[in-house]
């Protein structure tokens, strides 16, 4: 690795010297949390339910792009398939899941160079054959609901799209044998559903995904500031989508269940490693056990922090699913 990475693995018993200097950061993270400050986008949510291929960009090798008929969006999504060697020949074998959510402002067509990494491994033996789903979540949308129901991301990703694959390809149709992963919108958005359903996933990787304290941003007389009015006037909807209460909420599945969580974020990504920090801490005080990366110097760059974890970049997922396979056969 060309960067150095403070990393946090069986927290129970942390790095101490890293430990001081984290906790050190750690007061102005809660300050931070308890001032409310207000997200918003420019241009608010929106979505292209089917995008084109933009010019100039070609798919990866073994990746195809589809639509799948949405009853809740009331029309086809797009979606980005990768099927990695063998797939067509060994008619018997069924393939782990990776869905891979998009950053703010993606759709299907993204995360072409985990897709390029993963197909070199495979070919290596670096890595097991696995599939790798990238869905259209559309821009500022979070992954969640919205109040209006006009973007109904979370309905159409959990109720509909996931059976869908299963039912459309050879996968492994159950929790062990399915990861969720995503950078910045995508990362906060697959902890949030990783949080939220733990018993459909086995392992969670959040790329610099921000964290924040979705029901302390709740203000009844300017709620239409906060991600543009998405999440409406109704507080409940607040501590609905909080990943701080999911946690909570949800720890016994979580652990019980040995959902794997693994966040990376990089030390000068100053918009998101404030709350990373502070769910990290949550987690710890929930027992919760994760793995925890800082990328010194790195900032919210995407493609340098894949360069920089290359030669491990799927190995968490891997042991996850390798360790929930198993867990799975025990009677």
């Amino acid at each position: 690795m060309n960067r150095r990475a403070a990393l946090f693995s069986g927290l129970r018993k942390p790095c101490v010297g890293f430990l001081t200097c984290f906790c050190l950061l750690g007061q102005p993270v809660v300050a931070q949390q308890k001032k409310k400050k207000k997200e918003s986008s420019d241009s608010g949510p929106s979505i292209t339910w089917v995008n084109e291929l933009p010019e100039g960009k070609a798919l990866p090798t073994n990746t195809t792009h589809h639509t799948f008929p949405s009853k809740v969006a009331g029309q086809d999504v797009g979606y980005c398939l990768y099927l990695p060697p063998g797939y067509e020949e060994n008619t018997a074998q069924r393939y782990p899941v990776i869905y891979n959510l998009h950053g703010n402002g993606g759709n299907e067509f993204h995360s072409f160079e985990d897709i390029t990494l993963l197909h070199e491994g495979i070919l290596s033996g670096k890595w097991p054959p696995m599939i790798v789903v990238l869905p259209n979540g559309g821009k500022s949308t979070f992954y969640k609901d919205s109040h209006d129901g006009k973007f109904p991301i979370e309905t159409m990703f959990i109720e509909e799209f996931i059976p869908y694959i299963d039912a459309t390809y050879r996968t492994i149709a159950a929790r062990h044998g399915r990861c969720i992963e995503g950078f910045s919108m995508g990362g906060r958005g697959s902890t949030r559903l990783a949080m939220k359903y733990p018993e459909l996933f086995c392992s969670l990787f959040c790329q610099a995904g921000n964290v924040p304290r979705t029901a302390d941003n709740f203000d009844p007389d300017h709620w239409q500031d906060y991600l543009s009015g998405y999440l409406g006037p109704d507080r409940q909807a607040y501590v609905d989508n909080d990943v701080y209460l999911l946690a909570e909420k949800n720890r016994e599945k979580i652990v019980n269940g040995q959902l794997r969580i693994l966040i990376a974020c990089g030390t000068k990504d100053g918009g998101h490693l404030p709350t990373v920090r502070d769910f990290h801490q949550h987690l710890v005080g929930l027992n919760i056990d994760h793995s925890y990366i800082e990328l010194e110097g790195l900032g919210h760059q995407r493609t340098v922090m894949i360069e920089t974890l290359a030669p491990i970049w799927f190995d968490y997922h891997v042991e996850s699913l390798r360790l929930a396979a198993l867990a799975a056969e025990k009677p």
